[in-house]
């Protein structure tokens, strides 16, 4: 039984590589890959009200950015009996250009799509030791890539190949959770959960100085997870046990704060991804809402989109969140083993 396996997955093997002499490829692009019909149906708030997020695409695996398998590694998987497996509990999601880097704390790895290439990724190790707990990622200038894995204590920073570049293991640190980069400033943000702060480093490594303390007053938190910062500088901390957003300078100065603990609509439950789209909306992720808030800078809820569920546009206990310069939303859908892409419509009213 097994030679006749092998003899079929040959046979398999040599018509594809016939079918390749005639056919001409095109190297995919995440854009295409995520195209969505101006006329998709799944959008928030539904008809008649004009809507302002769709729902675009959900990634599970390199097939869905549009990157196809060798022809060696089908056949590898046919004899073997195998499927790739991709995500395992996402947390964080970043993107530059065509290129999705995801952060699953449950591989443990990180995942890097690069569908021109027609490449994946799968980091687990920084030198010589292996990824335990990597929960967020960022983007700085000359390509470089943050990873703050919360077990090790540590930023680790790599190259688009995933070649390790340096370690940042701060003594400070104590469980570095969230990330953002500021590359108008070249400044990484730094949530660190149990130290009660936000760390701010230069993109080299440098430390800068921090934000905040322990406590419930104006520009202190209580186990801090996210971070995120918009065009302008401003600094967005989701304060998971405050349950509400704080805003700061990219300085550091304390600006706002909205939210409050409760199950109503604006209320927040477990707040954790944040960002912003290019009207200044702020987008906050709670994973017990399993869904997604749309506010406006007060803190005024404005939609949110999102519920409880497997299918498209439904959540189970989503995390990470990351806008990019486009408006397309991606969410790390940590237990549904997916990151969700949305698109915020702008000029539609309202």
């Amino acid at each position: 039984m097994r030679y006749s396996t092998i003899a079929i997955g040959i046979l398999l093997l040599a018509s594809a590589i016939s079918a390749c002499t005639t056919a001409t490829h095109t190297p995919a692009t995440m854009s295409k890959a995520l195209a969505a019909a101006p006329d998709s149906p799944l959008v928030w708030p539904a008809p008649p009200v004009a809507p302002r997020i769709r729902f675009v695409a959900s990634v599970a695996s390199g097939a869905d950015m549009g990157i196809k398998d060798s022809l060696w590694k089908r056949f590898r998987n046919f004899v073997a009996g195998e499927e790739d497996t991709f995500f395992v509990r996402p947390t964080a999601v970043a993107t530059r250009g065509e290129a999705l880097y995801v952060a699953d704390a449950g591989a443990p790895a990180l995942w890097i799509f690069d569908p021109p290439r027609q490449k994946i990724r799968r980091v687990t190790a920084a030198g010589d030791r292996q990824l335990a707990s990597p929960v967020a990622v960022a983007l700085g200038t000359q390509e470089r890539i943050y990873l703050a894995d919360s077990f090790h204590r540590s930023v680790f920073v790599y190259d688009p190949s995933g070649r390790l570049l340096n370690t940042w293991s701060d003594e400070n640190f104590q469980r570095p959770a969230g990330l953002a980069y500021d590359a108008a400033a070249d400044r990484l943000f730094i949530a660190d959960s149990a130290a009660h702060r936000v760390w701010m480093y230069t993109g080299d490594g440098r430390r800068l100085g921090s934000i905040g303390q322990r406590g419930s007053q104006r520009g202190e938190f209580n186990f801090p997870t996210h971070v995120a910062v918009d065009s302008a500088g401003s600094v967005y901390v989701t304060d998971a046990l405050g349950f509400r957003i704080q805003i700061f300078t990219r300085d550091g100065q304390f600006l706002s704060a909205f939210g409050r603990h409760g199950n109503g609509s604006g209320d927040f439950s477990s707040p954790k991804g944040v960002a912003s789209d290019s009207d200044g909306h702020i987008y906050v992720v709670d994973a017990l809402f399993d869904t997604v808030q749309i506010f406006d800078r007060g803190g005024r809820l404005l939609l949110n989109f999102g519920e409880h569920g497997t299918q498209a546009g439904q959540f189970w206990l989503p995390g990470g969140l990351f806008i990019d310069s486009q408006d397309r939303i991606y969410v790390a859908d940590a237990y549904n083993r997916r990151v969700q892409v949305f698109q915020y419509l702008r000029g539609t009213g309202g």
